[in-house]
């Protein structure tokens, strides 16, 4: 719905393309199910061809029980198939466990151990895109380098980390790009994936694509616009409301209780965003709009053709 209700039409758009290209970028792994689940799935029932883009690995926020768990299940799962020696998957899990006997609070996580994080929260990002209806082949790791120092403090955004969105932008050279506009996340990654966003785009000015490319900002995990800033309000149903849930879901690593709630909010990330969703349907149920009982509520940024720098409306 576009303006300040919610209304029958799910997505205006400057394109009448259909189906339209559509970029979902998610700052962690499960961001994109998070803040706007419910709209993803509705995207991909329409038919569009939705990408997700996920930006960074998300692997310091994963538990070392629950990596070793999976190494265990690793372990089991060669030996079971006789996929390769039960001694090179014992040498990897003696490592992992010999390095987090020695580990003490604050160290960086040895390499072997970054990257069995890394799969884990990719294998739950998989698993909630091909629930949510998103085709394998769109489903895209960044990786982006300025994550990937195994400690909350992050390196400076590089060329390499704005040359992957410029190439997967060009590639699929989308109608529509979905951002993160929650900026307050405790370590700042919204803000710095958001940057890199805008800096790609600024790469791109001259392409012709972006002249029909229109940009929306979603919020969920750390908080939700206010409802004069909405421009694009999605309803829920009770069923959409639990379809996003169990996408949610997916993210196992994330559930019971994440390795970064933040300072404020002790609920589960599910659960914020329930609440979130059906916060700002009530509030515009009072403002005497249509009731349902939930809604996904996005701010549109400046269409992404020139002036690119400041296309979007900034959240901070």
């Amino acid at each position: 719905a576009r303006g300040r209700g919610p209304a029958n039409s799910t997505h205006p758009s400057r394109s009448s393309a259909f189906p339209k290209r559509i970029v979902v970028f998610s700052p962690h792994p499960d961001d994109d199910v998070i803040s706007m689940g419910g709209t993803l799935i509705r995207l991909c029932e329409q038919g569009h061809e939705v990408h997700v883009a996920y930006q960074t690995s998300g692997n310091i926020a994963v538990w070392d029980d629950e990596a070793v768990r999976h190494v265990d299940f690793v372990t089991e799962f060669c030996d079971a198939f006789d996929l390769f020696s039960e001694k090179e998957a014992e040498r990897i899990k003696d490592a992992v466990q010999a390095f987090l006997v020695r580990k003490k609070p604050g160290d960086v996580d040895s390499p072997a151990l970054q990257k069995i994080k890394t799969l884990i929260r990719r294998s739950e990002a998989r698993s909630a895109a091909r629930y949510s209806g998103v085709r394998p082949e769109n489903i895209h790791f960044l990786d982006m380098p300025f994550y990937e120092t195994g400690r909350v403090r992050k390196k400076p955004l590089s060329h390499a980390d704005i040359q992957l969105l410029v190439d997967l932008l060009r590639r699929v050279r989308p109608h529509q790009i979905y951002a993160a506009g929650d900026l307050s996340d405790p370590h700042g990654t919204h803000r710095v994936c958001l940057a890199a966003i805008e800096r790609a785009l600024e790469r791109l000015a001259d392409e012709d694509w972006l002249r029909d490319c229109e940009a929306w900002y979603y919020r969920g995990a750390w908080q939700e616009w206010e409802p004069h800033e909405i421009d694009l309000a999605v309803p829920l149903s009770p069923d959409e409301v639990e379809r996003k849930r169990m996408a949610i879901f997916k993210h196992e690593s994330q559930k019971d209780k994440a390795l970064f709630p933040g300072p404020w909010d002790t609920r589960e990330f599910w659960k914020r965003a329930e609440d979130r969703n059906a916060e700002t349907a009530r509030l515009y149920d009072r403002l005497g709009l249509p009731e349902y009982q939930a809604l996904e509520a996005f701010v549109c940024g400046k269409r992404a053709g020139a002036p690119v720098r400041g296309w979007s409306r900034r959240a901070d």
